[in-house]
């Protein structure tokens, strides 16, 4: 996840660099496309590059941890009360 965030921060900062010198170039779908969108859009890619990287490192440190091994206790039959059959009625 961090090499998708370095790959994310690179593409953002081509989008504002090129974002700012031409408005028309990244956003050509819009019909009056201005530097205030094209900073907006950049300000939601940094944001979703800082979590990409915070969370992979996040997992990163998790992967690192070493797993605690889980001791299960023997299985041991229980006894398990049946019911007592009645005695039919003798004459």
């Amino acid at each position: 996840m961090v090499n998708y965030a370095f790959d994310l921060a690179l593409w953002t900062i081509l989008f504002f660099i090129t974002g700012m010198y031409k408005p028309q170039w990244p956003l050509f779908f819009l019909k009056k496309p201005d530097r205030f969108m094209i900073l907006v859009i950049t300000t939601l890619f940094v944001m979703a590059t800082f979590t990409l990287y915070g969370e992979g490192e996040r997992r990163e440190k998790i992967a690192k941890q070493p797993v605690a091994k889980i001791i299960t206790p023997p299985r041991v039959a229980v006894p398990v009360p049946v019911p007592a059959l009645e005695k039919p009625a003798t004459k």
